[in-house]
């Protein structure tokens, strides 16, 4: 299937479409129409899981407090041992963050946060390096507005391990940092906003987060199956986790940032928790507080003028005013989580009284909210709330105008996170798109229409240039994403943002075309790292010959800096990066937001003798090595410690084997691959190699 340039940065960045692009699919077909909401919602899950990458999923749909949908479909455990229940419980990432929010404003009703006030006067330990970040208030944090780089989540994802690291040193991790833009200028999303908000939740309180959401949301709703990562999980209560790559089923994903993504939960817990936001369920949240949630906070900075969107930030939630729903003239809230192996969207009709969550191993939130959506959707029309359903929506096929000369201004590089867009305008009425770091991304191409903006030839993707009040000139793209007998998600959003020419000094393009090409390697992920088991989780430098001045989105700022400084709001910027390197005994090191990474340089080849020992110093740092000439085809055995783990890597970064995934202490080692051994300080590893 073809990838379209819009999908595929979002699904870098949060939003995930596994779509064909142009295919056009009616949300009721008459068939459909003739049966039940029950049915309909069994059967249109099991497109996700027989269709659409989804290992298993988890539906539920509540109206009026009342449960009126509620299934699984797909696979849990490989021996078929373990069913799919309504009490499976499924990880519900960014969906935590609607939790935190409501404890913000738990704390607002209380007199004891003022959303306007700056955040140090609750948390005066909070200090960066950027002096304004004395303007951060609690509300930016909501609302993605903070300014803050976005994702200090290193050991945050972790097999079957609670370590609370990634919480208890992020205060530490951002008092090396500074901000991307003023507080409040535009939302960009942003994880660090809410752990910060989960911090402050702690702090005013004097309470463990995880006993304040018990207290004030999970126990008074009767949500039994929501815990953090904090609680003690039951395994076997676990939806079942699968990888492409992987035969067998993974350890459980722990996410240790709670208020950004650590809470676990049923489709039945969540819609019961959609019910404080219908006012279903009195006395949990004040009629002020839901009406503060809903209000339409992305107007407050930079945003694109509205269109019909998946993402247009209320307080927490994603969308305060979700395509389809408003075409019908209902307001809808959403938000959806994506951690690495689990994903959920939940959506609640304020107005209507009714919520559907979707929770998922394997797929992704998109196609959640898809089918969240066609459950509301269907019940809407069961109940005589809505007698049809609207036709999905394109643009048209596009018919070509002249180009007007002036366009041709906008020819050049544009910036996003982590990535370089390449525009190019052609004096016929094309616009090129193209992606140079990424080879074999096909170019795709636009077409100039009379209203001023270029359109694809399928009708379904709309691109145009505007140049805003800060001086900026963004790319943006609206696109209607079609699933076939799932409905369409609908996107608008500053793709990205036109790069300034960054011409460098001699001396300083000197220093960086001599890390032209190498790879750097992290040293502080600890061994129950996710990070160990996707690929190699190397970076490389590699700039674009034809954008020297630039790393990826970065600008080079001088020897050993680099910055990220465009402006993107939605999804654009985030996490972006500034790094420093530094030298050490000839070796060059770098942190990323709070990652550790070692150049090459300080790698060496394992002892190729048949027996040796590899020891983790004070310092817990992995240790990193190549496989040496002559070992390819030999058999690497390991004599593991008990807090330790290896991994040995191809030459392509394809992982053979993660001992703490696969449980095995052996492997054949392969030609030009890579060893990292990780543990707690001290831990000794034996090596064997015959």
């Amino acid at each position: 299937m073809k990838k379209r340039l819009s999908r595929m940065l979002a699904g870098l960045l949060t939003f995930t479409l596994l779509v064909p692009s142009g295919v056009m699919a009616a949300s009721g077909d008459p068939a459909a129409s003739a049966k039940g909401l029950k049915e309909i919602a069994a059967e249109k899950a099991a497109l996700l899981t027989e269709q659409y990458g989804t290992i298993s999923v988890q539906y539920a749909l509540i109206d009026n407090g009342e449960i009126k949908a509620s299934g699984q479909s797909g696979m849990n455990d490989i021996e078929g041992k373990i069913p799919l229940t309504k009490d499976t419980m499924y990880g519900i990432g960014s969906t935590s963050k609607v939790f935190t929010t409501a404890a913000v404003m738990k704390l607002v009703e209380a007199g004891k946060i003022n959303l306007d006030t700056p955040l140090v006067q609750y948390i005066p330990e909070f200090k960066m390096k950027d002096e304004r970040y004395k303007k951060i208030t609690p509300r930016m944090l909501l609302n993605h507005s903070s300014g803050l780089q976005g994702s200090s989540l290193g050991n945050a994802f972790l097999f079957e391990d609670n370590d609370t690291y990634a919480h208890d040193t992020l205060l530490e991790q951002l008092s090396t940092q500074t901000l991307k833009a003023d507080p409040g200028a535009f939302s960009v999303y942003c994880n660090d906003g809410f752990t910060l908000a989960e911090i402050l939740v702690e702090r005013v309180s004097g309470k463990d987060f995880t006993a304040f959401i018990h207290e004030h949301f999970t126990q008074p709703l009767g949500m039994n199956h929501t815990k953090t990562s904090q609680d003690d999980l039951d395994l076997d209560q676990m939806a079942g986790l699968y990888y492409p790559t992987y035969p067998e089923q993974l350890p459980n994903e722990t996410v240790n940032v709670i208020g950004t993504g650590g809470i676990y939960s049923t489709a039945e817990d969540l819609v019961k928790f959609g019910t404080i936001f219908t006012g279903e369920a009195k006395g949990i949240l004040s009629e002020a507080s839901l009406r503060a949630m809903e209000q339409e906070e992305y107007k407050r900075g930079l945003w694109p003028e509205d269109a019909d969107n998946s993402f247009d930030f209320g307080l927490g939630w994603d969308s305060v005013r979700l395509y389809p729903f408003n075409d019908y003239g209902m307001k809808a809230l959403v938000k959806g989580g994506d951690t690495i192996l689990y994903h959920a969207s939940l959506i609640v009709l304020p107005e209507q009284d009714m919520a559907a969550a979707v929770l998922s191993s394997g797929g992704s939130s998109s196609t959640n909210q898809l089918l969240a959506t066609q459950l509301l959707l269907h019940a809407l029309k069961e109940k005589g709330t809505i007698k049809e359903f609207k036709p999905d929506k394109s643009f048209g096929k596009p018919v070509q105008a002249e180009l007007p000369s002036d366009l041709l201004k906008y020819d050049g590089y544009y910036g996003a996170s982590k990535q370089q867009i390449r525009v190019k305008l052609d004096p016929k009425g094309v616009l090129s798109l193209s992606v140079p770091q990424v080879p074999n991304y096909p170019e795709e191409k636009y077409i100039y229409t009379k209203d001023g903006a270029f359109v694809d030839e399928a009708g379904t993707i709309k691109a145009s240039f505007v140049t805003e009040d800060n001086g900026r000139t963004y790319l943006w793209v609206r696109q209607y994403a079609t699933v076939p007998e799932l409905g369409q998600v609908a996107i608008s959003q500053y793709l990205a943002e036109k790069l300034d020419e960054n011409k460098l000094t001699p001396d300083v393009e000197a220093a960086w075309s001599k890390r032209e090409g190498k790879t750097y390697y992290p040293l502080n992920e600890k061994y129950t790292s996710i990070a160990y088991f996707m690929t190699k989780p190397t970076m490389q430098i590699a700039r674009n010959p034809e954008l020297k001045g630039y790393v990826l989105d970065m600008a080079i700022t001088d020897r050993d800096r680099a910055t990220t400084k465009h402006n993107v709001p939605g999804t654009g910027s985030r996490d972006t990066l500034d790094i420093e390197f530094t030298k050490e005994k000839g070796v060059e090191y770098f942190n990323a937001s709070g990652t550790l990474y070692m150049s090459e340089d300080g790698i060496k080849s394992l002892y190729k003798g048949k027996r040796s020992t590899v020891t983790i110093q004070s310092d817990g740092y992995a240790k990193w090595y190549t496989v040496p000439k002559g070992a390819a085809g030999k058999t690497l055995t390991v004599t593991l410690p008990a807090e330790g783990a290896f991994a040995v890597y191809d030459e392509l970064g394809t992982v053979l084997n993660y001992s703490l995934v696969s449980g095995s202490n052996e492997v054949k080692l392969p030609e030009n691959g890579t060893i990292v051994f990780a543990g707690a300080p001290g831990s000794v590893f034996g090596v064997q190699l015959k």
